[in-house]
């Protein structure tokens, strides 16, 4: 169908440029085709959704590169934007994360001293020392077994407190002093005499050289009766340091000590043991002094 002269007519496509309208623009008194104009209306409505959406599309695209750019750039990467991966620092000038641990120069302990050597010569042995200061108190303990303590005595002249063979021993290797202590239970009497001497080989020396007659006189007196003099008792010889020490146990009621007395026995072992153990102590206290100073 044509409208008006002139050949027909081309329809109107808005989008087109020159495309004809649907009415005559020569001033033709025909009416405009309002159906194709409601038409073309909503063509083109349509068209411009479809370009806002498009649009909003590629704007949100936009965005979200934008965001992952700079998430990238803040990531802590050491790098210049845009610039080449070999411009980091090279591993060796990159900082360690961890702490780092200071080292310390390997040191060593002093060696513990030694408690033996205080009590191995005078002139270490220094600590006050008397007969009450090796045998405290009244009384001791061992085990079960109490002991009552009873006189003691202190001589510079060794021999004086010794018989039958023993004074020459101490006399030959220079024994400075002999002390002595009494400790009795149930009937039974112990006598203790520590000679000193100088240094610890001369100690060692006279217990080599006594013999089974090398004994120290008994101590009697305050409430001990006389004991082994005359009658058969118990004795025994040792040293440790600079000190020899011995012991002569036997009856208070004059009695013969035989092997079957075994409380005798074990009442001689359990005096030397103590007296070991307290000349021991007594370098052990010199020792811990020392150390503390």
């Amino acid at each position: 169908m044509s409208y008006g002269q002139g050949g027909p007519q081309q329809s109107w496509d808005p989008w087109k440029p020159q495309s004809q309208q649907p009415w005559n623009s020569g001033g033709s008194s025909q009416s405009p085709d309002w159906a194709a104009l409601a038409d073309a209306s909503e063509a083109r409505h349509k068209r411009r959704r479809l370009f806002f959406i498009g649009g909003g599309a590629l704007a949100a695209v936009a965005i979200g590169t934008a965001v992952a750019v700079a998430v990238v750039s803040a990531g802590g990467d050491n790098r210049t934007a845009g610039g080449p991966s070999s411009q980091l620092p090279g591993t060796t000038t990159i900082p360690s994360a961890e702490a780092t641990v200071p080292s310390f120069a390997p040191t060593s302990a002093p060696p513990p001293l030694d408690p033996a050597d205080f009590i191995a010569s005078a002139k270490k042995d220094r600590a006050p020392l008397a007969p009450d200061v090796l045998f405290p108190g009244t009384q001791l303990t061992m085990g079960e077994t109490v002991y009552k303590k009873g006189p003691t005595a202190d001589t510079r002249n060794c021999g004086s407190a010794a018989k039958a063979t023993l004074p020459k021993v101490l006399a030959d290797n220079d024994c400075t002093r002999l002390m002595r202590v009494t400790y009795t239970k149930d009937g039974v009497a112990v006598t203790v005499g520590v000679a000193v001497f100088d240094t610890e080989e001369r100690a060692a020396a006279a217990k080599k050289q006594a013999d089974k007659r090398s004994i120290v006189k008994s101590l009697a007196g305050g409430g001990v009766k006389e004991f082994c003099d005359g009658a058969v008792c118990r004795s025994t010889t040792n040293s440790v340091g600079r000190y020899a020490y011995f012991t002569l146990a036997g009856f208070t009621d004059g009695k013969d000590v035989t092997e079957k007395d075994t409380a005798v026995f074990a009442a001689g072992d359990d005096l030397a043991e103590f007296t070991f153990r307290q000349i021991r102590r007594r370098g052990e206290a010199q020792a811990s002094a020392a150390a503390s100073e």
